[in-house]
């Protein structure tokens, strides 16, 4: 029996085998690097809220600027004002940049954060900040269009704490999603992506 015909065979089911996965392989990348590049996350929308002054503000307000937006509330214990001292850490290393970034800071607690307490909150942040509030309904509705988790969970005495999700989203001066930071986000690292931002 001749085995080099058999050889050849099944060398060449070989060869289909790799070539065949190889193929799809780069096609699922392509397909992937599509997507990746091309795609734009439903994330955002219009917002009518009221801020630390009193002022009714919608996102048009903000146009021609750079938003650095959180969502969280005044009585967190750790992860808000951890990541509202980043935000405002990285300001002033742009200079005179600075002034081109609007810093938000949305309650998900709208009954206890009114405008007085989240006036007198942020004052520990800076100047430039914009606290928004509203009535339960509309802070919902605007949490729901960024995709941000929030629960209200008791506590002993009558008190309670929210879960929430910890995201800051840079919207670009049309309003629209440029990219967002989880808790791993530095002062440094979001002053320098903004610098080449703007």
């Amino acid at each position: 029996m001749n085995r080099a015909p058999t050889a050849l065979i099944v060398l060449a089911l070989l060869f289909a085998l790799v070539a065949g996965g190889l193929l799809w392989y780069l096609g699922e990348r392509a397909a992937a690097g599509r997507s990746a590049e091309f795609g734009i996350a439903d994330i955002g929308g219009p917002f009518a809220l009221t801020d630390q002054n009193g002022v009714r503000r919608t996102d048009r307000d903000f146009r021609g600027r750079y938003v650095l937006l959180y969502f969280g509330y005044s009585y967190c214990p750790d992860v808000c004002p951890t990541t509202l001292s980043v935000m405002a850490d990285a300001l002033p290393k742009l200079g005179a940049r600075a002034s081109h970034i609007v810093p938000i800071f949305v309650t998900i607690d709208p009954e206890r954060d009114t405008p007085a307490v989240l006036k007198k909150y942020l004052a520990a942040f800076g100047p430039s900040f914009v606290g928004l509030t509203g009535s339960l309904a509309d802070v919902t509705k605007v949490a729901h269009e960024y995709r941000v988790y929030f629960a209200k969970h008791p506590l002993e005495g009558g008190n309670y704490a929210l879960d929430h999700s910890s995201v800051i989203y840079v919207l670009g001066p049309d309003g629209k999603l440029v990219k967002f930071y989880d808790d791993a986000a530095t002062p440094d690292r979001l002053a320098k992506d903004l610098g080449a931002l703007i």
